[in-house]
């Protein structure tokens, strides 16, 4: 995959994830245990994201 679809796929994860806390926030408590749980799906999913992102941008002898 390009920088530039990694990078535009970590963005919308990022914003994923806000609107998950946003949501988690104002939930009712029977809600909250489904939320928490995506909310964590997603923030590993960005990380990962983020750690191939930072491999590729790291990566010596790569070209465009």
């Amino acid at each position: 995959m390009s920088i530039r679809i990694l990078a535009k796929e970590l963005y919308r994860l990022q914003q994923a994830v806000e609107k998950l806390e946003e949501e988690l926030a104002s939930a009712a408590a029977g809600q909250q245990e489904m939320i928490e749980t995506k909310l964590r799906e997603a923030r590993a999913e960005r990380s990962r994201l983020r750690a191939i992102l930072d491999g590729q941008k790291d990566s010596p002898g790569k070209t465009r």
